[in-house]
């Protein structure tokens, strides 16, 4: 096998063979769905994405006959480590072709660069973070993934485990059909949790967009402040994501819970713009924008990214109830499908919501983990 050479990404040019590999190397994979472009050169620019002002990362190409035959980034997220107190370190950005080698000299890189800011462990994917696109796809591989999903071979598995990484945690997706969400046992416990605690559902007020997100951004921060591995987003991080999800938001599909007046909890579902986007080969910005409005009527699935509610709200079912209201509010703009995603294995809660709903989980992610010796 011919050799190759790992390196650091050092130059604007090398940025973007960073980003280009990913359309060569999906190029005849017809589930990958083309990211545009210019969303993956700002989710690395450490200049406009706010995650670095408190993280660090080091990008690495591999590369054989000036050709890129794989790529990683070592991230080091400062606030992870002083929110779970633990000394962690993230690799992301992973693709590779099928060669050991190759996988083994950009995890070496990524663990060296970790080790050298005093990380004990290296745990991923993360692309960046647990906020953004996150974990390994190791079941499913059968259909597209949706909008802010990951996606990869399956061949991926056996690098990461080859290489020695272990299962840290598996995160799920469940799809729900419109046909079999409302079973009557399902509406009348709802209905009776609502009255309990007096629950009342409203969408997101876009005249008051602003102070929306103020309020959505203290649940958020409040409601997954305990789960594993979240991170409170910082306020420049969480105005950049809702200023980038404006675009392409359903007001009816972001849910606010409130009793007696008081916001409990929320629910942020977003149409499957991937279904739009797949045909977008390389990526363009214009050839993207033009199919997100041509095939506009063609979404029949929406993602359930973020539901939540209080902490002194998670044993009531208003997450359930949540499940629910955004099950009926989607049927009325046409949606048959639904992907809940992701959820932690062990969040019993959310997990028997889903099913509760007759949703099937059809897609499995994973985080993997080894210490740094």
């Amino acid at each position: 096998m011919a050799s190759f050479t790992v390196r650091p990404v050092l130059t604007a040019a090398d940025t973007k063979r960073f980003i280009d590999f990913i359309y060569e190397l999906y190029r005849n994979d017809q589930n990958w769905v083309p990211p545009l472009r210019m969303d993956r050169e700002k989710l690395i620019d450490k200049k406009k994405n706010p995650f670095y002002t408190h993280s660090e990362m080091e990008l690495f190409l591999a590369e054989r006959d000036g050709k890129v035959i794989g790529r990683i980034g070592a991230i080091v997220n400062h606030n992870h480590n002083k929110e779970h107190n633990d000394k962690v370190g993230f690799f992301g950005f992973f693709e590779c072709v099928n060669e050991q080698p190759v996988a083994n000299a950009l995890f070496d890189e990524a663990k060296k660069f970790l080790r050298s800011k005093g990380m004990d462990a290296m745990r991923g994917p993360a692309n960046p973070s647990v906020n953004d696109e996150y974990g390994l796809l190791v079941d499913g591989f059968d259909s597209p993934p949706v909008v802010l999903m990951t996606y990869n071979p399956p061949y991926y598995e056996t690098l990461i485990l080859n290489y020695g990484l272990k299962k840290e945690k598996d995160l799920y997706a469940y799809l729900l059909d419109q046909s079999t969400v409302y079973t009557e046992k399902f509406v009348r416990a709802n209905e009776i949790v609502k009255q309990r605690n007096s629950l009342t559902f409203r969408a997101i007020n876009m005249k008051d967009f602003k102070n929306e997100v103020k309020r959505i951004k203290e649940v958020y921060n409040a409601a997954w402040h305990y789960n594993w591995g979240a991170v409170a987003m910082t306020d420049e991080e969480f105005d950049a994501l809702a200023e980038d999800l404006k675009a392409v938001v359903e007001p009816e599909l972001v849910l606010i819970a409130e009793a007696k007046g008081k916001m409990v909890g929320f629910g942020l579902s977003l149409p499957d713009i991937n279904v739009r986007l797949k045909g977008n080969r390389n990526g363009g910005l214009i050839g993207g924008l033009l199919r997100l409005l041509v095939f506009k009527k063609k979404v029949d699935l929406c993602r359930i990214i973020v539901l939540g509610v209080l902490p002194e709200y998670q044993k009531t079912g208003a997450a359930g109830v949540l499940f629910y209201e955004t099950a009926v509010r989607a049927k009325k703009l046409g949606y048959q499908y639904g992907e809940a995603s992701w959820i932690l294995e062990d969040n019993v809660m959310m997990n028997r919501a889903a099913e509760a709903m007759q949703g099937k989980r059809y897609k499995t992610y994973r985080i993997y983990q080894q210490e740094i010796s």
